[in-house]
């Protein structure tokens, strides 16, 4: 049987008004060197949003995870910080921001299945 391996992640959350820091968890990115495992996990559950703040905007918060999801995943169509190592690609999209789109701090744990892990984290903080 595997051994467990290190992994790192962080809760993806959508802040509207960012003078308020009110939050939704909304996706989970996850980072295991030893895996080679970077990806990231969200749902946008309209009822939600609209529950903290009723007139966002789907389709730019949309645009901005496909962003995080390009770069989460190495796409060409990321830019150029796709094109950095996981592990970098990993502290740029957990690097504190003050935006609509921000991230927890980093927590990590250790798994034997990095996607596996990501699913239970996901269900557990987002769903």
């Amino acid at each position: 049987m595997p051994g467990k391996e290190l992994f790192e992640y962080a809760v993806i959350r959508w802040v509207p008004r960012v003078e308020r820091e009110e939050f939704i968890n909304i996706g989970v990115v996850l980072y295991s060197r030893d895996q080679r495992f970077l990806d990231m996990k969200y749902e946008l559950s309209a009822e939600k949003l609209r529950a903290l703040y009723p007139s966002y905007d789907a389709e730019e918060l949309e645009t901005y995870l496909t962003g995080f999801d390009l770069i989460c995943k190495g796409a060409r169509a990321g830019g150029p910080i796709a094109d950095l190592p996981p592990a970098e690609r990993f502290r740029w999209l957990t690097a504190k921001r003050s935006t609509v789109i921000q991230l927890s701090a980093v927590h990590p744990g250790l798994c034997v299945d990095a996607r596996d892990t990501l699913d239970r984290l996901f269900n557990a903080l987002v769903l």
